[in-house]
């Protein structure tokens, strides 16, 4: 009796061991998801492929527009979101709880544009705007010989490209164009699906990027990556003191050199850098300051976390070959504060 006894007891360890066992192994976290921006897509798909052979963790990143990142990161579909436009105030009191931005890099919008011989143009403020406010029309219009006497420019319709989609690269290219176009600011004004006045639109920088390419006389804007990979020609703009910039590596990060708000949401365009391209920006990763939530587990926002932590401090060593600016120190200085402050159930998840 006694022995028939100790076998039950035996037997109902086991079982409750292994019960135990299977509970924790289901917290084991393999995959993360994200959904954003589609400016950074060629940069996390390296780091986040890194960070898999590393860690032995999957990040499923869905390239789908600053606009639609946000939307599932507030709609709690995602671990992070991921934007080109940090969120506004309405759009951070409609998330119902606080949002952290992770700057991750910096990238600029370039100006491309399809004419024949591919001449060096060279643009200021009021003609960009001009352009495409569609109030310059013909590509020999005086505004834009006046700057470019040396090139050849047809009496042909300028045809403008803008994007279609909501989209954190438009949202940079139009806070540029508010700042430095009154106009521009009361007809248009800054946002990520604006109600363009000219063109037609293409969704992503592909969509925008094939126009260009594919019609004669055609102008529009894409990511720094996006035109140097395709090799599309690129204007210089006239920045802020007055000089004719080249988007680069190098003067998008002449462009960062500014103080930064503890919660990195920062406009970076415009920038009084002499030799600052004027259309920079930070791309942000986007998580929720408190993790608990929807039956997350702990374990799930630990690894949201050392993920970003990662991203922004072993990660960057992607960013540079791949033609994305690093993070400047005082950045990552930010980003540490903000990282060592998200909490679980109101623990700090990184000790």
């Amino acid at each position: 009796m006694k022995k028939t006894l100790f076998t039950i007891v035996l037997t109902i360890v086991f079982v409750m061991s292994f019960i135990s066992g299977c509970g924790k192994k289901s917290d084991e976290v393999k995959e993360l998801l994200g959904a954003g921006a589609t400016f950074p897509y060629p940069l996390y798909s390296k780091m986040f492929d890194a960070y898999n052979q590393q860690k032995q963790i999957k990040v499923n990143y869905q390239s789908v527009g600053s606009g639609a990142g946000i939307q599932q990161l507030t709609s709690k579909t995602v671990d992070f979101g991921a934007s080109d436009a940090f969120m506004s105030d309405d759009e951070m009191s409609k998330a119902g709880a606080p949002i952290a931005h992770i700057p991750t890099c910096l990238g600029a919008v370039s100006i491309v544009y399809n004419l024949e011989g591919n001449p060096a143009l060279k643009l200021t403020p009021e003609v960009l705007s001009g352009i495409f406010l569609g109030e310059i029309k013909k590509w020999d219009d005086e505004k834009i010989t006046k700057l470019n006497p040396d090139a050849k420019l047809p009496g042909k319709d300028i045809n403008v490209v803008h994007r279609s989609d909501g989209s954190g690269t438009s949202f940079v290219f139009t806070d540029y164009l508010s700042k430095v176009s009154s106009d521009w600011k009361t007809k248009v004004g800054t946002g990520k699906s604006p109600n363009w006045p000219a063109g037609t639109g293409g969704k992503g920088n592909e969509g925008v990027g094939s126009q260009v390419q594919q019609i004669p006389g055609s102008i529009g804007y894409v990511e720094l990556i996006y035109a140097l990979q395709n090799k599309m020609v690129m204007a210089s703009l006239q920045n802020k003191k007055g000089n004719f910039i080249l988007p680069s590596l190098k003067t998008t990060n002449s462009a960062a050199n500014v103080t930064l708000p503890d919660d990195t949401r920062i406009s970076l365009t415009n920038s009084d850098a002499d030799d600052g391209y004027p259309i920079v920006s930070f791309t942000w990763l986007l998580l929720y300051k408190e993790q608990n939530y929807n039956d997350r587990s702990e374990n799930k926002a630990k690894e949201v976390v050392k993920l970003l932590w990662w991203v922004t401090h072993e990660g960057q060593q992607f960013n540079e070959a791949l033609s994305y600016a690093i993070l400047p120190q005082e950045a990552v200085k930010k980003v540490e504060n903000i990282l060592k402050a998200i909490t679980y159930n109101g623990k700090k998840v990184l000790e």
